[in-house]
């Protein structure tokens, strides 16, 4: 059983930066499709970038491309976010999610199997 634990979020004003890091435990990611999700108060789970478990190629959401980074350390069997230029609508409860499916793409609608806790991230002045 895959376990998902997500770290990194915290306040940061506008224009500013934050990693978020996911560290899985219980199997190996790399042959897992992963991902990141974030849901803000009163509005649906938005799929913001995933990796595919097949060639490792990546997808961005239009609201977050360009300015958010995702990557995977499979030697430290973690997921990152790397977020820049962040904006107040950017407050959310931050989600990383895995799925195991060999040489798949991987896509943005919240069909994952395993789900982190979240992780809030603030976006103010």
């Amino acid at each position: 059983q895959l376990q998902l634990v997500e770290s990194g979020g915290g306040s940061v004003q506008p224009g500013g930066s934050l990693r978020l890091s996911c560290v899985a435990s219980g199997d190996s990611l790399d042959v897992y499709r992963i991902g990141w999700f974030r849901q803000a108060p009163g509005k649906e789970r938005e799929g913001l970038s995933c990796i595919s478990s097949s060639d490792g190629s990546t997808i961005y959401a239009d609201s977050v491309k360009g300015r958010f980074t995702i990557s995977r350390d499979n030697a430290k069997n973690t997921m990152y976010l790397q977020m820049s230029s962040l904006k107040p609508e950017d407050t959310a409860i931050y989600y990383c999610v895995a799925e195991r499916v060999l040489s798949s793409e991987c896509v943005l609608v919240p069909e994952y199997d395993y789900w982190g806790q979240g992780t809030q991230v603030t976006v103010s002045s």
